[in-house]
Parts: structure tokens; sequence; C-alpha cells
């Protein structure tokens, strides 16, 4: 592994309703939310929700796009959606993950195996999308 101290802060994700993706992202995907109810009283931009105690993933109402001044050309780039994002879960979450998202009829794909990632090859992996069309991967890794 590279010894690199460069950590992965957060991604921000175009949402509709931010309560109601993080709703979503706890619920089905069994992510912490954090500063909902200081979004919901207008205190916050907008809500996340925790990966782990490094990673964010904010979730940005569509109406920021016009706001995203910050860079030349960068109004013209915010709301285009990314390809997907990767959650690397151990194989007891990754079976609850999956279990969770059968229960609230989310539509996944079939488990792929041994697909390359960040750790090496993954036994298991299979790919959902969030209420705003946001496509995740999850994945486990032999430890």
């Amino acid at each position: 592994m590279t010894n690199n101290s460069i950590r992965l802060d957060h991604v921000v994700l175009w949402v509709a309703d931010p309560v109601a993706a993080a709703g979503f992202y706890q619920e089905a995907v069994g992510l912490e939310p954090v500063r909902v109810t200081e979004f919901a009283e207008g205190k916050a931009a907008f809500p996340s929700v925790r990966v782990n105690e490094e990673t964010l993933l904010d979730l940005a109402p569509l109406a920021f796009a016009e706001r995203m001044t910050m860079l030349t050309g960068a109004a013209d780039r915010a709301g285009h959606p990314v390809n997907h994002l990767c959650l690397s879960l151990s194989a007891d979450a990754f079976d609850a993950l999956r279990t969770r998202l059968e229960e609230r009829g989310v539509p996944m794909s079939d488990i792929g195996h041994d697909s390359f990632g960040a750790r090496g090859n993954a036994p298991r992996s299979f790919y959902f999308h969030d209420p705003d069309g946001n496509v995740l991967e999850a994945r486990h890794y032999t430890d």
C-alpha cells in the first residue's frame, strides 16, 4: 500500500430533497446523519451522512448548482453526476446492507466477483442507486 497522508474528506451528491436523502442513507445504507436538524431549521446549508470518522457524503440541494461560482466554469459543471462511488464494508455489513435494500425494494445489480479496487480484488460487490439516481457500489474485501 502507498503510505500517503492524503485522505478523502467528503463527496458532494446532488439531491432533490436533502432530508429525504439523509433518511435513505441512514435507514437503507446505515450511515450516520450529520446536521439534518440544523439544515431543516435553516441553520446549515446542507446535511451530510458520515461514512467513517474521516469521510462524509454531503447532500447538497440541486438549487445550489447555480451558486457554484468559486471557480471559473464551476457553475456549468455543477450538478453533473459522477459515475459512482464505492463503499467498502465488512462481509457481514455487506450482507446486512443488501438485506436492508431488498426490504425497501431498492433495485440492485447481481453480485459481481473479483472486482479490482483500492485494496485489491473484492470477492463480492453490487451496485444500487439512491432515490436521486446517484449510483453506489458496495463491496467487501477478504481481511
